[in-house]
């Protein structure tokens, strides 16, 4: 939750006037609990959504995640009716399966590292490329897994797709 990409998208997110929840899975930071390889963190994805939607009823919900958060929190969000648009970030294509996402037509942004050690970068061209719907891959050139040096890059991309698919939202 505290780390910069997680930071850096909440906080480009805010400033267009979109409201935004971290948080924490099981067993991460203080949260309670243990990590479960994915099962019971789609469940806490899952809390996360029904708080929102409690928060803000009849708002339709965006999902974002990052490496792990990406893989769990696009698999909620495909599902779950609620959801109305999808943001991957540093998908960590190399060691997990992203197949589910061949059911998800919503509209998605991948937003990825071009030196990503997670994501191999023709993997992850593959993988969106082969998705129904509408699918948006931006490639931070020269960016890690953590987007170091390019933070800004990756704040662009994140703010020009929704301002793009939503201009009714702030300007940064």
């Amino acid at each position: 939750m505290h780390n910069k990409v997680v930071y850096n998208a909440a906080k480009t997110m805010d400033a267009l006037g979109i409201p935004v929840l971290r948080f924490n899975f099981r067993g991460a930071g203080l949260s309670a609990g243990e990590h479960d390889k994915g099962r019971g963190e789609q469940g806490d994805v899952q809390a996360a959504l029904d708080y929102l939607a409690a928060q803000f009823p009849g708002i339709p919900l965006l999902l974002a995640g990052f490496s792990f958060g990406s893989l769990v929190g696009l698999r909620v969000g495909c599902g779950d009716a609620r959801v109305s648009e999808l943001i991957g970030i540093g998908i960590p294509v190399n060691s997990s399966d992203f197949t589910f996402l061949s059911d998800c037509p919503k509209p998605k942004l991948f937003v990825h590292g071009a030196n990503d050690n997670f994501g191999a970068r023709t993997k992850v061209g593959k993988v969106v490329s082969a998705l129904p719907g509408e699918n948006r891959l931006v490639v931070v050139e020269d960016a890690d897994h953590f987007f170091a040096g390019h933070l800004d890059e990756f704040n662009a991309a994140i703010a020009t797709w929704l301002t793009e698919r939503h201009p009714a939202l702030r300007s940064l």
